[in-house]
């Protein structure tokens, strides 16, 4: 069937020229967003509609004449109305698991970061002062320390890999009774245990969930207060996860050891050149610019997967990975 594809996000160039061979016509632009992509989507007329970061809310939708699939390049989708989506027979994909070692790298580096306190060693250093002493004292280790591990998909299972090579110990929770962490449920060293026990073991604690009602404020001020007062805390996943201000609480009252995070409930778009937001102060929080999937790899095999949902769809009118409505066309 003859195919029209719009790229309204970034995207690898060796993806777009793969689709530039499977569709009749492919615009791209990165810049869409809002009232000028529902303008484009209006002039365009799409079939498919590919996106990472955009929102994609009824509105926008609804200027899509034509459209029929949406792709998340990417594995979260709270960023789409599926719900609206499904009502107007467009159906929402993502690409799970492409970015997954991307993110339980920086997973692992945010928390050695935070064990040696790297970033500071850094700033200290650029600035000519020599802290040898304060700094020879601040790391406990990783060997022998226990990790949990909230949400067994894919990235779950990967940080939970890297852990294990690290000879730390697993102890990890899933709302899925079927869920075996990628196949490590029976591994030694590593043991599955509900949520409120898991938080008191753990040494530190990595969050790899959706965002969405059902997860909001999933750590929140009780949850935080089972924690050991030197724990970690990791939130690469969804910003609303976490209840920030609960927790910038803990960690100044010495209630937690520090947290690293790549997601903020004030995040700024991409192209923005500020953040504003209470945790750029707190000295006990190391954050990252949502970079969690940002890696060449990653990236190129995101592509990829968009790519070849398209051509599937194409193909067989079959939507691959389909989140919202049943994948046949």
């Amino acid at each position: 069937m003859p195919l029209k594809v719009l790229v309204a996000d970034k995207m690898e160039q060796q993806g777009l020229d793969e689709l530039a061979k499977i569709a009749d016509e492919v615009q791209f632009d990165a810049t869409l967003k809002g009232d000028t992509l529902k303008s484009r989507l209006a002039d365009f007329d799409p079939d498919v509609l590919i996106v990472r970061s955009t929102k994609v809310p009824a509105d926008i939708q609804a200027a899509g004449a034509g459209l029929k699939l949406i792709v998340r390049a990417g594995s979260g989708y709270d960023t789409i109305d599926t719900a609206a989506a499904a009502a107007r027979g467009i159906r929402v994909c993502n690409c799970p698991g492409m970015n997954a070692v991307a993110v339980a790298e920086l997973v692992m580096g945010l928390i050695i970061s935070l064990d040696r306190k790297i970033a500071d060693n850094v700033i200290d250093l650029r600035a000519g002062r020599w802290r040898k002493k304060l700094y020879s004292k601040a790391g406990r280790g990783l060997k022998g320390r226990t990790l949990g591990v909230i949400g067994a998909g894919r990235i779950g299972a990967a940080v939970a890999r890297r852990a294990l090579a690290f000879e730390m110990s697993v102890v990890w929770y899933d709302v899925v009774p079927e869920a075996d962490l990628g196949g490590l449920a029976d591994t030694p060293n590593v043991a599955r245990a509900e949520l409120d026990d898991l938080l008191p073991q753990a040494d530190f604690i990595t969050l790899h969930v959706p965002g969405g009602e059902g997860t909001h404020h999933l750590i929140d001020a009780r949850r935080l207060a089972l924690m050991k007062p030197e724990a970690v805390l990791i939130n690469t996943s969804r910003a609303g996860v976490v209840d920030e201000a609960a927790l910038i609480e803990a960690i100044e009252a010495g209630k937690l050891r520090g947290a690293g995070l790549d997601v903020y409930a004030d995040e700024p778009p991409a192209d923005a050149e500020s953040i504003d937001s209470p945790v750029c102060g707190v000295a006990g929080i190391y954050g990252t610019h949502h970079i969690g999937a940002s890696t060449e790899q990653a990236q190129l095999a995101v592509a990829a997967e968009a790519v070849r949902i398209v051509a599937h769809f194409k193909q067989t009118g079959e939507a691959l990975h389909c989140v919202n409505m049943p994948a046949a066309g």
